[in-house]
């Protein structure tokens, strides 16, 4: 199992709380969008770097393509988060933050859904060596 290091666990627990914050704030209800926007304007005031939208290209076969495949917000270069406002929890987003992680080569990602009663039930942490 990956051990995170001080900076993810660091940005981890800062993700948690922006999260909590728009979710407390806004409740259930709203487009995916408006919860991403808010989302990063917490990071904004917390002085954490983001990349709203962040370009992700694909190696395949020595060969890089850029086919308009995009992270929802990328922080502070380390943590992929992608978010959601729907009712059911979908498999294939667990699949789709394991392929952005191993694309970038990163280690730690989240799949936050912001359509649930308590927001603790919606964050999903996702980690890969």
């Amino acid at each position: 199992m990956y051990e995170l290091t001080i900076k993810e666990e660091y940005l981890c627990k800062e993700i948690v709380d922006c999260a909590y914050k728009v979710h407390s704030q806004l409740g259930p209800g709203l487009l995916e969008k408006i919860y991403e926007a808010c989302f990063c304007h917490e990071l904004m005031k917390k002085d954490i770097p983001f990349i709203r939208q962040a370009s992700l290209p694909i190696l395949y076969d020595g060969l890089y393509f850029d086919e308009g495949l995009r992270m929802d917000t990328l922080v502070d270069e380390t943590v992929i988060c992608e978010f959601k406002a729907v009712e059911t929890v979908n498999k294939i987003w667990e699949a789709q933050i394991i392929s952005h992680l191993k694309l970038t080569q990163l280690h730690v990602g989240f799949v936050i859904n912001f359509n649930v009663a308590l927001i603790k039930d919606g964050i999903r942490r996702y980690c890969v060596e």
